[in-house]
């Protein structure tokens, strides 16, 4: 493949949405609406949906269309590793953390990563899903020469449910 080196995606270039193939389109939607809070933008039963935060037509599709009952794919095969929500402010990240504790619902892992802090688990069909928040730029940290020093070091999730009050 030969490509230009110099070609650059424009700076407001976003990722839309992200299109799950889960093998229960309800138990999907429970987990995705019922528990994080996500709206149903358009529903095609059996098959499809698409879900929302804050009213544009879809940040998440979900289908059954070739996965409808199949196992989760193998931990160690090719695929997405995650899909990452970010939280406007890390009261928001607090809520839904108290949210997740009070329904049982396991994290896989929880980290500060220095521009951010995460929340990790799985959907029911093992889809990894991060929820995070970024701090404000002014504060990632950097190193000496001036580049970004993301790191993983433990979340405090006391210190984070305190934004709660």
């Amino acid at each position: 493949m030969n490509t230009d080196n110099n070609y650059q995606l424009p700076a407001n270039t976003r990722i839309g949405h992200v299109h799950l193939k889960v093998a229960d389109l309800d138990r999907a939607l429970v987990f995705y609406c019922g528990l994080l809070g996500f709206e149903l933008m358009a529903s095609y039963p059996p098959d499809a949906a698409f879900i929302s935060a804050g009213g544009y037509h879809h940040h998440i599709g979900l289908n059954v269309w070739y996965s409808k009952n199949a196992p989760p794919a193998a931990r160690n095969s090719v695929g997405l590793f995650h899909t990452a929500i970010l939280y406007p402010t890390r009261k928001d990240l607090a809520a839904i953390l108290h949210r997740l504790q009070e329904a049982n619902y396991p994290l896989t892992g929880a980290a500060d990563h220095g521009v951010s802090e995460a929340l990790y688990l799985d959907d029911p069909d093992r889809n990894g899903v991060e929820l995070y928040w970024d701090r404000p730029r002014a504060e990632w940290p950097q190193k000496a020469d001036g580049t970004l020093d993301m790191y993983t070091r433990r979340l405090d999730l006391i210190g984070l449910l305190g934004e709660l009050g």
